[in-house]
């Protein structure tokens, strides 16, 4: 059975912070705001591949309350939304994403982004997608207010009893 998750994330550029996008460090004068080190694309593939096997979502599994997460890489999140597909039996198929960023230019740091992605999810870069475009001046993002990101994931799972409980 193919199961299909979709995952968002936005995060407020401020300064004083570095910008991570998809475990790259961009050079930029800005960084994404957050608990951790506030990866909106990472934290979107996050979503989508726990969305795909039912198992809540980023804020369920570290929330930004919780000390133990503050300033930890996203890919540790990304790791263990990959630990509980296999944990059900499954595997990831591939996932898609896209981040919404006025600027810095993202294009020079998709190829890095991908294999950052891939390693972290235990799959081949050509399993990961990643784009990035700018919002046309447009909305919050337009204005430089921050960067969004969201991504779906495709995931193969044995069957509807596979599932921990006996749910999917």
């Amino acid at each position: 059975m193919v199961r299909v998750g979709i995952g968002y994330d936005v995060h407020a550029l401020v300064e004083g912070r570095r910008l991570v996008l998809g475990g790259v460090e961009i050079p930029h004068a800005r960084g994404l705001e957050g608990h951790s080190d506030a990866d909106a694309l990472m934290h979107a593939i996050c979503d989508a591949v726990l969305g795909a096997v039912g198992a809540g979502d980023i804020g369920q599994l570290f929330p930004n309350t919780d000390p133990r997460w503050k300033d930890v890489p996203s890919r540790v999140f990304l790791e263990e939304a990959a630990r509980q597909v296999r944990a059900r039996g499954g595997r990831i198929l591939n996932v898609d994403a896209t981040v919404l960023a006025q600027r810095p230019r993202l294009a020079p740091h998709v190829a890095a982004m991908r294999e950052r992605i891939a390693s972290a999810l235990g799959v081949s870069p050509a399993q990961v997608g990643v784009k990035a475009t700018t919002n046309e001046g447009l909305g919050f993002v337009g204005r430089e207010e921050g960067i969004a990101a969201m991504a779906v994931a495709a995931v193969e799972l044995p069957g509807e009893d596979a599932a921990p409980g006996g749910a999917a």
